[in-house]
């Protein structure tokens, strides 16, 4: 995005990698916790052994907790425009938050009952919202505008994940399988089928590319969200002409509330 959006000069690229790291460090630290024994119990990531299972409960904890930590100590001593600090440490607390981010996400999973969107919209697109946000913070353009394209590619993550949970293989996952029916979660392929999960995945790039703002270099945009799509799932990749202006396409209603607890 920042690149897209032709980045503040006084942003070098290795200011904008900082940033980009930042946002993994909050994304390895919730997958750190995700795969704890009071989640998902997973021993494997990345086809290694999850943390808590190479180095117990306990560090796991911390280790997801210091890789928080790490994240704003980063942001903090990136070479930055002074007044680019708080916008991003904002944008960034509101991706991993209690208040609708992964913090929100994780703490539905203890909830009787959760729309699919909604779950997907703080599991997953909040974090991709907040990238977005910090895409155009950097280049000194309005956040607004790209957060919902953030936000569509976060859901599109999230139902690929759904299908890979669903129909993938550990062994080329790296990840254990078969979690959300094993512990009651929402899945896309459980509310909608294997082809409503596709379907859903392939809207939801289609809405994230017709909600590119105005930007010097949307095709540069495009082509990023085309590959992607095919990293994400087979056969979800499916280019389409830029749109140099957002559209108003409205998001899909909310699917009925599955039941989270037999």
């Amino acid at each position: 995005m920042a690149m897209a959006c032709k980045a503040d000069a006084r942003v070098s690229l290795d200011a904008q990698a900082d940033v980009a790291a930042a946002m993994e460090l909050m994304h390895c630290a919730s997958l750190v916790h995700d795969d704890l024994p009071c989640f998902d119990d997973a021993p494997l990531r990345r086809g290694r052994p999850s943390v808590h299972a190479a180095f117990g409960e306990e560090l796991a904890v911390l280790a997801g907790d210091g890789l928080i930590i790490l994240a704003y100590e980063v942001i903090a001593e990136t070479n930055l425009p002074p007044s680019a600090v708080p916008k991003l440490i904002r944008c960034i607390s509101r991706g991993v938050g209690a208040g609708g981010g992964l913090v929100a996400g994780q703490a539905w999973e203890s909830e009787r009952s959760v729309g699919l969107q909604t779950y997907h919209q703080a599991k997953t697109g909040a974090l991709f919202e907040a990238g977005a946000r910090a895409g155009a913070i950097l280049a000194g353009a309005p956040q607004e505008p790209w957060a919902k394209f953030g936000a569509h590619l976060g859901e599109a993550y999230q139902v690929a994940d759904d299908l890979r949970d669903a129909l993938g293989d550990a062994r080329e996952l790296g990840k254990p399988v078969g979690q959300d029916i094993a512990h009651n979660r929402p899945n896309a392929c459980i509310s909608l089928g294997v082809d409503g999960a596709v379907n859903r995945l392939r809207a939801l790039l289609d809405r994230a590319i017709d909600t590119i703002p105005a930007c010097p270099e949307p095709d540069r945009v495009v082509d990023w969200v085309d590959s992607f799509a095919g990293r994400l799932y087979a056969g979800a990749s499916k280019s389409k002409a830029p749109r140099p202006m957002a559209s108003q396409s409205q998001a899909a209603n909310e699917p009925v509330a599955i039941n989270l607890r037999a």
